[in-house]
């Protein structure tokens, strides 16, 4: 066992180092190759208003923004077509580095440590640093100082959370993946504060009068506040690119335009916050959620009887990848399996995050359905096997006619709860963009700057979906035992 431990350990350190060495860019080849098909691939993360949001226009969810405006510049200046995708803001970097994207930009700061595994341009925006407080605890926290002892809330993986956890020490960092949960904490006083940069600061006090904006003390250069396009290393025809573009940008004086078209579309968002109005948002969320949990099932149905029959196999050249398998997929999380899938794999083969998704979630759920059957294999009495024998059933026909139907009536209810478990659990592909349910439910957050009701609204959608889903599960199962 401990051999093969070994020999597993030693595959995956393989498998990641081609990751990293596939993940290189040759120097000076992106422009070219971006122009040879006719689109620039960036990737951001929509929930961070005015750098980049998504608004409902005429039934349609479009990415809009200071950021998507400087995409649009540098796409034309190629003479190329933009294409967004969206995935969570820890995640940007890292799909630029494995050949997801061309650019990342969503208020991306260049520090040091992300200049080690990123290129990036020059810096286009300098914000500066806030705070958001409740404006019932502005006499309370009038400054950063007021913070000390109290729960600053930062989103993961920026600036503000590597500031906070170095000038505010004697605070408590609570770090979050989005913003919109961040302003939620706030709301809910769960935090004291949340470090913002002072443009996503004042969009949301221009759109929620309960929130008020302080001032953050760092003592920081105004280079380390500024925001840049991150790319993978070796890029260097493609920021020069970048770079010129941004030169343009500033030569002609357009961020002002940038930052005003972004207020405008933050003004049709809060026109009408109604959960009704971003109707069309959840029906896409609902639509992705349910594909992706009913072929996982299909496809983890399947694939759990290979491994099933693989592992009570005789022969250890079957059991033992069929025991490898479900105990590496058992032994860690769904969320790191949809990053390697999408990541991983998708280094050497271009998976679309949707495929990619349902993939993770399905080899997800074949392991935990291979021990439900084997189970269920393990509960048909021997006799039965005897008896198949005897009537000169081959070991093909008598699993196939015998054992598996009978095995599958013992297990139905098993099955149903997987089933079940997949339709909530699937929400962990929205981190690589997949437009499910939480992935819509963080939009619209963003959008109407609301943080309870579109919560509400995903949570009755889940229980309707699996309320209906139970119900039709145990009449079948009163069929089958009727039967």
């Amino acid at each position: 066992m401990n051999k093969f431990l070994k020999a597993l350990f030693l595959c995956i350190g393989l498998f990641l180092g081609g990751i990293g060495l596939s993940g290189t860019v040759h120097a000076d080849s992106s422009v070219q190759s971006i122009k040879d098909r006719g689109v620039l691939k960036v990737v951001t993360s929509p929930d961070y208003p005015p750098f980049e949001f998504q608004i409902n226009k005429h039934g349609k969810s479009e990415d809009v923004g200071i950021d998507i405006e400087i995409a649009k510049k540098i796409a034309k200046d190629l003479g190329v077509k933009l294409e967004v995708k969206n995935m969570d803001f820890a995640a940007l970097l890292v799909a630029v580095q494995t050949g997801k994207a061309d650019m990342a930009i969503g208020g991306i700061n260049p520090t040091p440590e992300r200049q080690q595994n990123a290129d990036f341009s020059k810096i286009y925006y300098y914000g500066g640093q806030e705070f958001l407080v409740n404006k019932a605890d502005a006499e309370k926290f009038k400054n950063q100082n007021a913070l000390k002892g109290q729960k600053v809330g930062t989103q993961t993986g920026t600036l503000q959370q590597q500031l906070a956890k170095k000038d505010l020490k004697d605070s408590k960092n609570v770090g979050m993946d989005k913003a919109t949960d961040l302003i939620l904490a706030l709301k809910t006083n769960k935090v004291a504060a949340v470090g913002v940069e002072k443009p996503v600061g004042q969009a949301y006090v221009d759109n929620d009068s309960d929130l008020k904006m302080i001032p953050a003390d760092y003592k920081i250069d105004k280079k380390d506040t500024g925001s840049a396009i991150g790319m993978a290393k070796g890029n260097d025809s493609l920021k020069d690119a970048a770079n010129q573009s941004i030169d343009q940008i500033n030569k002609e004086n357009l961020m002002p335009k940038y930052l005003a078209t972004a207020g405008k579309y933050m003004k049709v968002n809060t026109t009408d916050t109604s959960m009704l109005h971003y109707w069309k948002y959840f029906y896409d969320g609902l639509t992705h959620t349910l594909l992706i949990s009913v072929l996982a099932v299909i496809g983890g149905i399947i694939l759990g009887v290979i491994l099933a029959l693989m592992k009570i196999s005789k022969y250890k050249i079957l059991s033992w990848p069929a025991i490898s398998y479900v105990e590496v997929v058992r032994g860690t999380p769904m969320m790191v399996q949809v990053l390697l899938i999408y990541f991983g794999l998708g280094v050497i083969i271009n998976i679309p995050s949707l495929i990619a998704g349902i993939i993770a979630v399905t080899l997800n759920s074949a392991a935990y359905v291979c021990e439900i059957i084997r189970g269920g294999i393990a509960s048909v009495d021997k006799g039965q096997t005897e008896a198949t024998k005897s009537l000169g059933l081959s070991n093909g026909d008598s699993l196939r006619f015998v054992i598996l139907p009978q095995a599958f009536k013992n297990i139905w209810p098993a099955l149903g709860n997987e089933f079940i478990s997949v339709i909530k659990e699937s929400s962990i592909v929205s981190i690589i963009g997949v437009t499910d349910l939480v992935y819509e439910l963080n939009v619209v957050r963003a959008d109407t700057y609301r943080g309870v009701a579109p919560i509400v609204v995903v949570m009755v959608i889940y229980f309707v979906i699996t309320f209906t889903l139970t119900r039709g599960l145990n009449y079948l199962e009163g069929k089958m035992n009727h039967d």
